[in-house]
């Protein structure tokens, strides 16, 4: 029996090849790859939003709680605040619905100070993050705040002139002097608060204390006023190493009387400069024997406030403080203009603007028998009775016009300001957008440094002062 055997010619390899063609197929395919990239990069952006969206509810909830936790402390370092502190800061978050965040209160105070210090933390449930296991974000508000009363130099210059006795003035400016010195020389600043007293008119008389320790060129001794050179305005210093003249004692004006009570420089004890004060007393009883008298020479007051903040007044103080005439406390005062822990001010008051004054001539005022003669005379009482009307003019000669006034106000206002000296300026009773009132705007460190004040708002003037230079600060 015979058998044949067949092959089928190979149609398994076939079907191989085939499945081979398919997988190179599949294998080279980059059709979809990009649809794939895409997907992913839509997740990933999605992600990266929620991640952003829940941030963004993290920060909004921190700020709101750091508003919250400035203003509560803020409050609570308030030396007037008769609340506990941390009953002031307790009750700022509660009303704000987020006392559950509140984590501490610091407390640090003492006589002329309060340092308040809050820490709070915010949690936000995420929305987004939760996805990648971060449940919460905890943000965390934290801040100091602090008032203290620092070391502090006031310079008060009142304007003495003879408008100040129109209406009630002098009586509003005496009462509102008082109530200033009453608030910034409280108990609580005891040795840290010291105030300079600097009384102006025609011209400022600096007193036989602070004129014997300079170089004088003395003639007479019927006042202490100081002469100056106009280039003295452009600076702060008084410079102890130039020698000065002693101003001519007379009286020009009110030619028809021989009155001798409006001489140029002051000559009455309530009219001198008082250098560096704590005695609230002291100052009020001088403040209450002000009166009004002559003309007005603005920049001169200022001259003497800015130079008794200088650092070059140092020896002069010290001096006095030797002598029990200035309070040992303030016998390093001024202090250097960098120091951090001092604030140098001046508060300035006008109820009118420079005025033009003259200077016998020299020819006229250069004897004792001069000095003597002119003490007893009017210059113009004296002038209309003795002297032909063709001479006159050869006895005087004018020293300021007001323009000229204006410009070494404004000169000694801007040395202040530029050595850090905070001004604040006070026009009584001035019109409003007239020159007066333009210079004294001018000179202030600020236009909200600046008073323009009718009446008894004097008062209102001073006292928002002295409670401004109580500083409060957010210190962190």
């Amino acid at each position: 029996m015979r058998y044949k055997l067949r092959l089928t010619g190979g149609k398994p390899d076939e079907e191989n090849a085939q499945s081979h063609s398919l997988c190179r197929a599949f294998k080279e395919e980059e059709s979809g790859t990009l649809v794939i990239f895409a997907v992913f990069m839509v997740l990933m952006i999605l992600m990266m939003a929620g991640i952003g969206i829940d941030l963004m509810r993290s920060e909004r909830d921190r700020t709101i709680l750091q508003h919250t936790l400035d203003r509560a402390i803020l409050a609570a370092a308030d030396l007037d605040q008769e609340q506990a502190p941390a009953k002031v800061v307790d009750d700022y978050f509660e009303a704000a619905g987020l006392d559950s965040f509140l984590s501490s209160v610091s407390v640090d105070q003492g006589l002329n100070y309060k340092t308040i210090g809050a820490e709070a933390q915010s949690i936000t449930t995420t929305a987004f993050m939760k996805m990648a296991g971060v449940d919460t974000l905890n943000a965390t508000a934290a801040g100091v705040a602090e008032e203290r009363i620092a070391n502090v130099e006031i310079s008060m210059v009142l304007d003495i002139s003879g408008s100040m006795s129109s209406g009630s003035r002098m009586p509003q400016l005496r009462a509102a002097a008082t109530s200033f010195v009453d608030t910034v020389l409280s108990p609580s600043n005891e040795d840290l608060v010291s105030v300079s007293l600097v009384p102006y008119s025609q011209h400022v008389n600096v007193g036989p204390l602070i004129y014997d320790e300079l170089n004088m060129n003395h003639r007479h001794d019927y006042s202490h006023c100081v002469e100056m050179n106009d280039s003295e305005y452009s600076t702060t210093e008084l410079d102890l190493n130039t020698t000065y003249d002693q101003m001519q004692h007379f009286q020009w004006n009110y030619s028809g009387s021989n009155s001798l009570t409006d001489t140029i420089c002051p000559r009455y004890s309530y009219e001198r400069i008082t250098p560096f004060s704590q005695d609230a007393d002291a100052l009020n009883a001088q403040i209450a024997q002000l009166q009004p008298r002559a003309g007005t020479q603005i920049f001169m007051g200022m001259k003497w406030a800015a130079a008794m903040l200088d650092p070059a007044f140092n020896p002069v103080v010290t001096a006095l403080a030797n002598s029990n005439d200035v309070d040992d406390a303030f016998s390093d005062r001024p202090a250097a203009f960098t120091d951090p822990e001092t604030l140098k001010t001046v508060v300035l008051m006008t109820d009118g603007q420079n005025s033009s004054a003259s200077r016998i001539e020299s020819w006229a005022y250069d004897s004792s028998s001069d000095y003597y003669h002119w003490s007893r005379y009017n210059l113009w009482y004296y002038l209309y009775r003795n002297v032909s009307s063709r001479s006159r003019s050869s006895f005087y000669e004018t020293k300021y016009t007001a323009s000229q006034g204006d410009t070494l106000l404004d000169n000694i206002c801007e040395a202040a300001k530029d050595k850090g000296i905070v001004i604040w300026s006070i026009g009584f009773e001035v019109e409003e957008n007239s020159d007066a009132a333009d210079v004294m705007e001018s000179c202030a460190s600020s236009p909200s440094h600046f008073f323009l004040v009718e009446g008894i708002e004097i008062s209102d003037a001073f006292d928002a002062i002295a409670r401004q230079i109580n500083q409060l600060r957010l210190t962190e």
